[in-house]
């Protein structure tokens, strides 16, 4: 079995509780601490076997890393695991997955060796968005309903504001609309990429 692990959450001694997000599920489950044990670590793909208890949560056995280059990367190692944390809080209640999320990752982690993981995560997260239904590409500001202009400032899920409703940097409406409706990035220049990303932070 194959997986992404979102999170892995000390318990006594160095024993944990990870969770891993399967091609169809999001398997939580308890793993042994053990000198000879490979480390887990957030965001690794993991090939595993789960050895299931009556009593707690199933056993993870036979642990082996998948690796990419990049992971040795400071920068890009933080960023996709600043990913795999939105990820593990968007589906924490969720057991049975659609494949699309674990298909996400596996697109963003082939990416992530040649292309900036900025980009790459902000242009999952608009797929994500769309996927789930929630891309709003609207006219009007969800705080105030007021027509919104030329620029607009980002909340939480990329919803559209007045800059000054939300108290956000303004970014410029037709570059956002722009981003939100085709999952790309090529059009933003770098300051534009921070605060978009500095936005996905706060949550999915």
């Amino acid at each position: 079995m194959q997986g992404y692990i979102l999170k892995v959450q000390k318990v006594r001694d160095e024993d944990c509780i990870v969770t891993i997000l399967s091609p169809h599920k999001q398997i939580k489950c308890y793993r042994f601490y053990g000198a000879r044990h490979p480390i887990i670590t957030q965001g690794f793909k993991l090939d595993f076997e789960l050895v299931e208890s009556k009593s707690f949560l199933p056993h993870l056995r036979s642990t082996m890393h998948l690796g990419f280059s990049w992971l040795i990367e400071r920068e890009r190692l933080l960023v996709w695991q600043n990913f795999m944390r939105l990820m593990a809080d968007h589906l924490r209640d969720v057991q049975e997955s659609d494949e699309f999320y674990f298909e996400i990752l596996e697109m963003c982690a082939k990416k992530f060796h040649r292309q900036n993981p900025i980009r790459v995560v902000l242009e999952s997260y608009a797929m994500i968005l769309k996927f789930e239904g929630r891309l709003h590409i609207d006219t009007s500001c969800f705080i105030c309903d007021g027509k919104l202009n030329e620029q607009v400032g980002l909340g939480r899920a990329f919803l559209l504001a007045h800059p000054e409703c939300i108290g956000k940097n303004p970014l410029n409406y037709d570059s956002v609309i722009k981003f939100l409706s085709t999952a790309s990035t090529a059009h933003l220049n770098d300051t534009q990429i921070k605060e978009l990303y500095f936005i996905l932070l706060e949550g999915f």
